[in-house]
């Protein structure tokens, strides 16, 4: 891919765009692999795949503190690498074996990490929503200044209990960022087709609650509004909407042959738009590193995500006992109980 030079004076260290870098370029081989491991039949179910959305996660991380938390849909890996789970765990859960975050039982769509203040990708679309503002009252309950990144999509936006959740958060003054992830065609429909309204955050003015569009696609853009949203948020000002326009390179899921679009389309974002060049380009031309320097990060990234995927392909299956554990009851009705 051709080096761009980028006009704009980015707002950040040198080292801050190293980590940038690392971080985006972590979360794109990983995917690459997860679709490897996906064709090979290691990956089962469903597996939805995160490449060229890269800057909004790792944006967002950027400006977080230890404790605030997030919650996404299924298009998650990307959010857990971001906050800082393990390759190799996360790998083991898509692989559905013991050493995932969810003992190899919940797979791409449902992992957690306590530690981590994950709270999940979650199947039913938008239903993350309402469980993200849940995560901000408890904070606020306790009064401990911490924020939740509630994360979902453009076709998500169109859900009922998106509003339920909006109006529920601006009456309370909730502590909660609600990041649309607009990739432009939901899970196959592009946006000018299914909704009615061209800008999204604006869904959010019925209810007093404030908000912008973002280039999803530039990590400093990213980083910049989050730290102005999470700033409202902690001061106690109430909820804030960040619509961050980014795009997907692959299909909805490994299933979808994104006939919805052109090649064409795909090739041009990914030859002017790409949110890992971008950052690539500011540091050769910052002088912040040099072909080498790069060159060294991209294979020290290739070994970590060979590593978690040897992990866990060698990750036993989930012992059959493992059925009744993290469940909510322990023990299980006799046959015709009541």
């Amino acid at each position: 891919m051709v080096t761009r030079k980028s006009t704009k004076k980015p707002n950040v260290s040198a080292e801050e765009l190293k980590t940038f870098y690392r971080e985006m370029l972590l979360i794109r081989r990983f995917e690459e692999k997860a679709g490897q491991l996906y064709g090979m039949g290691l990956i089962g179910g469903f597996c939805h795949l995160y490449i060229g959305q890269e800057a909004v996660v790792v944006g967002l991380e950027s400006v977080t503190e230890d404790g605030d938390k997030r919650v996404t849909s299924y298009r998650d890996h990307g959010h857990m690498l971001a906050c800082g789970m393990s390759p190799d765990g996360v790998m083991a859960e898509l692989t559905g074996r013991e050493g995932g975050y969810s003992k190899g039982k919940g797979g791409s769509m449902h992992m957690f990490s306590k530690e981590k203040h994950f709270y999940g990708g979650h199947g039913i679309v938008g239903a993350q929503v309402p469980i993200g503002a849940g995560l901000a009252f408890a904070d606020k309950y306790r009064e401990n200044g911490r924020v939740t990144f509630t994360y979902f999509g453009d076709g998500a936006s169109n859900q009922g209990q998106v509003y339920e959740t909006f109006n529920m958060a601006a009456l309370w003054q909730l502590p909660v960022v609600f990041v649309i992830e607009n990739n432009q065609y939901a899970m196959g429909t592009a946006q000018q087709r299914s909704t009615s309204t061209p800008d999204l955050y604006t869904r959010g003015e019925a209810f007093g609650i404030p908000g912008e569009i973002v280039d999803g696609m530039n990590v400093v853009s990213v980083k910049e509004a989050g730290a102005k949203a999470i700033a409202h948020c902690r001061s106690g000002k109430g909820p804030y909407i960040l619509e961050v326009k980014t795009y997907r390179y692959r299909g909805h899921s490994m299933s979808d042959p994104a006939k919805y679009r052109t090649r064409e389309e795909v090739q041009k974002m990914r030859e002017e738009r790409d949110p890992i060049e971008q950052v690539r380009s500011m540091l050769l031309t910052g002088k912040h590193a040099s072909e080498d320097d790069l060159k060294a990060i991209d294979k020290e990234i290739k070994s970590v995500i060979n590593a978690s995927a040897e992990f866990a392909k060698d990750s036993p299956e989930p012992a059959p006992e493992e059925l009744w554990t993290d469940i909510y009851a322990e023990t299980v009705p006799q046959s015709g109980a009541a």
